[in-house]
């Protein structure tokens, strides 16, 4: 490898690990830098921000760097939503989903004498929110606000630009350097 592809290296790995930590800082600011907060639940969580109650996606964003790059990346199928933005399908699947958190925040459920359920607690604004999401039809559309987390923003470029100065910084002192 040639000292220029050294450097290049080194200022690839330092722009990894400078922009990470920035990207995971946005999941502490609750939104993506100081410009834009993220839209909050319909339904509010005593657990804390949408995008932070299990922590799996905060955990899961991944830099490789490549020849000439960063790649930053989510091992989720769920990030890019997310991230973007956009519309989703409702599937049985989600439907199911929906019924258990639906009963699950609904409270105890008894059966009475004639085998109708039901439930012993007053239905909570979680509990109704789900159950909304669960009567939804199978191939209607959710809307997905967009709460980014990765990408282009003039911190980054700021991030970068103090990097790069840095390691010029550095070479030219080097080569400045008297040799013996």
């Amino acid at each position: 490898m040639s000292n220029q592809q050294d450097i290049i290296r080194d200022i690839l790995n330092d722009v990894r690990v400078e922009v990470l930590d920035e990207f995971d800082k946005n999941f502490e600011r609750k939104g993506f830098f100081e410009s834009k907060t993220w839209q909050k639940a319909k339904n509010s969580d005593p657990r804390g921000s949408l995008m932070m109650r299990t922590g799996k996606l905060r955990k899961s964003i991944r830099a490789e760097v490549t020849d000439n790059s960063v790649v930053f990346k989510s091992s989720k199928p769920y990030a890019n939503i997310h991230n973007e933005g956009g519309e989703i399908m409702v599937t049985e699947q989600m439907k199911k989903f929906f019924w258990a958190k639906y009963y699950e925040h609904s409270g105890k459920v008894k059966t009475t004498s004639k085998g109708i359920a039901k439930s012993t607690q007053k239905h909570n604004a979680q509990a109704k929110y789900y159950k909304s999401l669960a009567l939804m039809k199978v191939g209607s559309k959710m809307t997905i606000p967009k709460r980014q987390f990765i990408g282009d923003h003039p911190q980054i470029t700021k991030h970068v630009e103090t990097i790069v100065s840095k390691h010029l910084e550095t070479l030219f002192k080097d080569f400045l350097k008297p040799k013996k």
